[in-house]
């Protein structure tokens, strides 16, 4: 399962989370940690360099993008390849929202859009669209029938 989906600005301040079961009182915690690796490992390196933690039996793939740093927890069959896929899923989804690697503004300008991208590609916390055209068509607001 993908625990959590987090993105993050250059200072730690979390700009868009989803959680998956993940209790209430465990969320905060989960912040803090992703935000502290961040800060500790994320300097230097480059646009989509995917850097991996684990513990026990939980893994976190994160990488950077522009400003915006991008977390993704998971466990089970979600280990670090799977986490790598959804990643690059994600990352490959901002970018065409935004048309380049994004400014912390120009993220919160998407802000609605890089959403409902984030509800297409991870759904109750499995991995469910990850080609860029059916994103794209989802997240159109239309009825299907005016595709």
């Amino acid at each position: 399962m993908i625990l959590a989906v987090v993105f993050a600005n250059s200072v730690g301040n979390i700009l868009v989370e989803r959680f998956n079961g993940v209790p209430a009182e465990e969320r905060l915690h989960w912040r803090s940690f992703l935000v502290k690796l961040g800060a500790d490992n994320l300097k230097g390196v480059k646009n989509e360099e995917l850097l991996v933690a684990c513990h026990k039996s939980v893994y976190v793939v994160y990488t950077i993008l522009g400003d915006v740093s991008i977390y993704v927890v998971g466990k089970d069959e979600y280990d670090e390849l799977g986490l790598s896929e959804v990643i690059f899923v994600i990352t490959s989804a901002v970018k065409d929202v935004c048309g380049k690697p994004p400014t912390e503004r120009l993220f919160l300008d998407k802000y609605g859009r890089i959403c409902l991208c984030l509800d297409e590609i991870v759904w109750k916390g499995y991995l469910e669209n990850t080609e860029k055209d059916r994103i794209r068509r989802l997240i159109r607001l239309k009825p299907p029938a005016e595709f």
